[in-house]
């Protein structure tokens, strides 16, 4: 059965209130399909096109953590030794325990060293303050994108607890710190480069600039423009490891082919198939992984992609232990970022797929609708 992207999105676009959206799937060998439907900007009419560039958030983990192991396969980064050395700031790390009849938190010592492990797999004890109220409150009034904004006290002893969080913030920070460059420079060099990413990065070129989707919020039923840059823009002090790329469905759609091609593309090889295979391994045991509580809900909707199953979690990846109610295969790779972009990696069927949009908050239900339209139509062909 072909694979009718368009017609897809077209229709999943019609029924639902989404302003617009890319679509791509491919496999290890080539694009199978790819649309682009509605508006980029529904403020002029401006129609979305298949080169948009889009802020694409926590999609920025995934690169950062395969930057990371390229370090570590080069003996510059240990996955389990105490990340001090690489990472001061992360030393002796303090442990929140509960706040005083004042509101000041009661800290203590963390029993054990932060690793990368811990930092790759969110199980650092490190949150975000949209995850965690207690670090939120921990941290006080901070300066988005700053070094403070992801400075805190751990919620608990590294690696007993999942929790989503600035950690890959910190990964790419350890990726500068071993490697002598800023996280965009070594990018560029060691991964957009090989990968022929030529639209992506931590900033937009600008003779490109015509081609950014202007990101939207959702209030009160309708999608209003919302300026902000995610990963702080020109005001940012760090490249954000965790949130700061901006990036085209066909450039990530690249990322996604290494991926399944078990760490190269058209003869470029990023990473080993070890790494691929260690990335793609549960590393957090028994642990909860993927499921997301938000303190702002205009930035984010409490988010469980998978909330009848127990996720697992990679080196960068949430993993599904069973097979997806729309298609995926047991053992799929994927994760999203905040306006509503995600993407799926299915090495058992040789298939990846994603999705960009432009609109908060996080896991809005009309867009988790367009996913799995989109899923659920590649999977019927691939039958």
């Amino acid at each position: 059965m072909p694979l009718h992207l368009q017609k897809t999105l077209d229709k999943a676009l019609a029924e639902q209130p989404v302003a617009g959206a890319v679509a791509m799937v491919g496999n290890a060998e080539t694009v199978l399909a790819c649309a682009a439907s509605g508006h980029a900007d529904p403020a002029t009419g401006k129609p979305m096109a298949l080169d948009a560039i889009f802020q694409i958030a926590s999609m920025t983990k995934a690169v950062t953590s395969v930057a990371a192991l390229q370090l570590v396969e080069r003996g510059l980064l240990s996955l389990d030794e105490p990340i001090d050395p690489v990472l001061p700031q992360l030393a002796r790390p303090d442990l929140l325990t509960g706040f005083d009849p004042d509101g000041k938190p009661i800290l203590q010592p963390a029993s054990k060293p932060i690793t990368l492990r811990h930092l790759l797999t969110h199980t650092s004890g490190l949150g975000y303050a949209f995850t965690s109220a207690d670090m939120a409150r921990a941290q006080g009034r901070v300066v988005p994108a700053s070094i403070a904004s992801i400075t805190a006290p751990l919620m608990f002893e590294p690696g007993t607890d999942w929790l989503y969080g600035v950690s890959s913030d910190w990964v790419g920070l350890a990726v500068e710190s071993a490697s002598g460059q800023t996280l965009g420079a070594y990018m560029a060099d060691h991964i957009f480069g090989p990968l022929a990413m030529h639209d992506t990065g931590f900033a937009v070129a600008p003779d490109k600039i015509g081609l950014r989707v202007p990101l939207l919020s959702r209030q009160d039923d309708a999608l209003v423009p919302l300026p902000i840059e995610i990963g702080g823009g020109d005001a940012a002090e760090f490249h954000s490891g965790g949130g700061g790329l901006y990036s085209t469905a066909a450039d990530y759609m690249r990322f996604l082919r290494m991926i399944l091609n078990r760490g190269t593309l058209d003869g470029e090889r990023i990473v080993s198939a070890d790494t691929i295979a260690t990335m793609a391994r549960n590393q957090v045991g028994k642990m909860k992984a993927g499921r997301m509580e938000s303190t702002v809900p205009l930035l984010a909707s409490n988010h469980d992609l998978f909330p009848a199953m127990d996720c697992g979690w990679g080196l960068g990846f949430l993993i599904n232990p069973e097979p997806g109610p729309d298609g995926r295969a047991a053992g799929s790779l994927a994760w999203a970022g905040l306006p509503n972009c995600y993407y799926w990696i299915d090495s058992a069927s040789d298939l990846a797929g994603l999705l960009l949009m432009q609109f908060l908050p996080f896991g809005d239900e009309a867009a988790l609708r367009v996913l799995a339209a989109v899923e659920a139509a590649t999977y019927r062909a691939h039958s």
